[in-house]
């Protein structure tokens, strides 16, 4: 079947238009002139993508994207408009829209936004079909149904009934001891004890003795004997939390306990053997680690048996939300506070925000609006202000072009500025000192291209996205990047 494309433009001639554009397209454009007629058209025939003009003789647009976001309806919104500017852009974004089309819209610039989102939209529907079929979205402590997750839930279900060692790595705030505890409930020792130990929050001297323990006397203050976690676990579980961060003496008697089985107490000469099953986790890169001389290679290899990456929350799409309510409800009812939801653009910031602190970040952010506030609904207003703010967080800073951040906050970079990219108003004082070479000068039609194609990198192909961190209009990146590519079509096509 044929994919359905449903126009709102209550101009009869553009129209006209617009179907003459596609009519070579393989989907249906269909046309409505009203927002009345529009949203009887979505109930019944249910679009994968919708053009909305904003300005229509009974409904504003904005309005109908908003219905349409609040009754959860499967279509994704371009809007069009000759009343565009990019902050309206960056507003409609937040409240949903997926595009912005300002006319009078070319050919080119039409059919290739639909063609871009009537792909995004069938990956989206494979995606929502997929963890619907998978339907998992309570595991083990865990909260979630993203397809990152059910494949972590796979991988615990397949490695849980084994003795092997486990290796979790994923950021800070990612649930890996949730993980780790995972795997131990679905194991056959979930009977038995699991015992965690967080190898960054243990000073040097006293790491030996929390893992093996110590007899009387075996340093001043050792007044009894103490049984370490080794002993703690037998039979169970022992996770090593922030492996990397254990010195290289340790690493060395820790590999000997795991080959062997055994251990020696501080003070003691006897050994002792333990059974239990080893899960360690690191929020570094192991084999960056190794390369560096700070993690041993041989207990790389001992440990990295069954390996588990935690992904990021910002990966977790639709999850952000389910983790929110869930907290939310949590919290409303230990404060006897009134909260039961989140408003939809609360929702649509939550999904775009990167979450450099994951879900211990979310969930503290949710304790402290509950804690704060008094309402039905969290509304844009109730966020704090890192998720407020529309400007260039940190996070981004590190990640994004050079060339993109150069030109949202050039006095904030500290690194010299490129000096094609310097504007004729700058003074002498703020030029930059070393003169360029003839070698390091380009043309700016490169310089230009260059920047504004990491930018769409940089946005996963999103030109909307791109047009806005650089301030330019979203048809000017269009144009652009159309003329280019053309141009290396016919390049192409000349060799």
């Amino acid at each position: 079947m044929r994919p359905k494309v449903l126009l709102v433009e209550d101009s009869t001639s553009l129209a006209i238009l617009y179907k003459q554009y596609v009519k070579d397209e393989a989907y249906d454009l269909l046309h409505v002139e009203t927002g009345k007629e529009a949203k009887n058209f979505i109930l019944n025939y249910a679009p994968q993508l919708v053009i909305l003009d904003l300005q229509l003789p009974d409904i504003s647009g904005q309005e109908i994207l908003e219905w349409i976001q609040e009754n959860e309806i499967p279509s994704s919104v371009i809007i069009a408009t000759a009343h565009g500017s990019v902050d309206v852009a960056i507003s409609l974004i937040q409240r949903g829209a997926k595009d912005f089309l300002e006319k009078p819209i070319q050919a080119e610039r039409l059919k290739t936004s639909i063609r871009i989102h009537l792909k995004n939209a069938k990956l989206e529907h494979l995606v929502e079909d997929l963890e619907n079929s998978l339907d998992r979205s309570n595991f083990h402590g865990f909260i979630g149904s993203s397809v990152q997750m059910q494949a972590v839930y796979k991988t615990i279900d397949s490695v849980a009934p084994t003795n092997a060692s486990v290796f979790i790595n994923g950021e800070s705030g990612t649930g890996k001891e949730v993980c780790a505890e995972a795997i131990h409930r679905q194991s056959d020792r979930k009977n038995r004890p699991f015992i965690a130990i967080n190898c960054g929050a243990i000073p040097r001297d006293l790491m030996e003795s929390e893992i093996f323990g110590h007899v009387r006397g075996a340093f001043t203050g050792a007044t009894t004997d103490r049984k370490g976690a080794a002993m703690q676990a037998h039979g169970g579980t022992l996770f090593l939390d922030e492996l990397c961060e254990m010195e290289l003496e340790m690493q060395k008697k820790l590999l000997r306990f795991l080959q062997t089985g055994t251990f020696t107490p501080l003070g003691d000469s006897k050994e002792k053997k333990v059974d239990v099953r080893i899960i360690c986790a690191t929020n570094r890169d192991p084999l960056q680690e190794v390369e560096e001389g700070r993690f041993r290679e041989d207990l790389y290899y001992r440990v990295h048996v069954i390996p588990i990456e935690m992904p990021p929350l910002r990966e977790r799409g639709k999850d952000i939300i389910t983790l929110a309510n869930h907290f939310l409800k949590i919290y409303a009812k230990q404060d006897g506070k009134k909260f039961t939801g989140l408003d939809k653009q609360v929702q649509q910031r939550m999904k775009c925000y990167r979450w450099p602190g994951n879900v211990r970040q979310l969930q503290n952010i949710i304790r402290n609006i509950v804690v704060l506030n008094d309402d039905t609904h969290v509304a844009i207003e109730h966020l704090p202000a890192q998720l407020n703010d529309n400007s260039t967080t940190k996070e981004d800073k590190k990640t994004r072009p050079v060339e993109v951040v150069e030109h949202i906050e050039r006095k904030q970079i500290e690194e010299p500025m490129i000096d094609e990219l310097q504007t004729a108003e700058q003074t002498t004082e703020q030029r930059v000192v070393n003169k360029p070479t003839h070698s390091t000068i380009r043309p700016m039609w490169q310089v230009e291209r260059e920047t504004i194609q990491n930018a769409i990198d940089f946005c996963d192909g999103n030109v909307l996205s791109a047009a806005v961190l650089l301030e330019l209009s979203p048809s000017t990146v269009y144009r652009k990047k159309l003329a280019w590519e053309t141009e290396d079509e016919h390049n192409e096509a000349q060799i």
